[in-house]
C-alpha cells in the first residue's frame, strides 16, 4: 500500500503553518483537500501536493449555538463550506466576521486555528 504525499497530519502541519494545501491526481489531474487515500475520480494513489491561495467564498454555513462540551464557552459560532478559488470545497470555522454579516457568497481568507498542540481550519475577513 503505498501513502500519499501529504498525509492529514502533513496538511494540518502545513495549516499551523499558515500554508493550505491540496493533493492533485498525477493520473487524472483530481484536486482534493483535504488529502485522501485514494483520487475520488479515478481510484488512483498518484498524488502531487498543490500549495492553494486559500481565499474563497461561503457556499454555505451554519451557525452552532449548542455547542459541543469542548466548545461550549465558544458559541454561537458559525461553520462554513467555503469555495475556494481553485474549486474545491472545505469546511472550516468563522472567525473575525460578526455573525449577521456571515453570508452565502462572502469572500473570506484562510486562518490557522491553533488550540494547544491541535489546528484546524478556519476563515476570516479578506485583508
Amino acid at each position: 500500500m503505498t501513502e500519499s504525499l501529504i498525509t492529514a497530519r502533513a496538511f494540518f502541519e502545513r495549516a499551523r503553518a499558515g500554508q493550505l494545501t491540496a493533493v492533485r491526481c498525477g493520473s487524472c489531474g483530481e484536486l482534493a483537500i483535504p488529502p485522501k487515500e485514494l483520487c475520488p475520480a479515478c481510484h488512483a494513489r498518484a498524488w502531487q501536493p498543490v500549495p492553494l491561495v486559500g481565499e474563497g467564498t461561503i457556499a454555505s454555513f451554519t451557525v452552532i449555538r449548542v455547542a459541543p462540551r469542548a466548545h461550549a464557552a465558544d458559541a454561537p459560532y458559525a461553520i462554513a463550506v467555503v469555495k475556494l478559488q481553485e474549486g474545491v470545497s472545505i469546511l472550516g470555522r468563522i472567525v473575525d466576521i460578526p455573525l449577521d454579516k456571515v453570508a452565502v457568497g462572502l469572500p473570506v481568507r484562510f486562518r490557522p486555528l491553533g488550540a494547544q498542540d491541535q489546528t484546524s481550519i478556519g476563515f476570516g475577513p479578506l485583508g
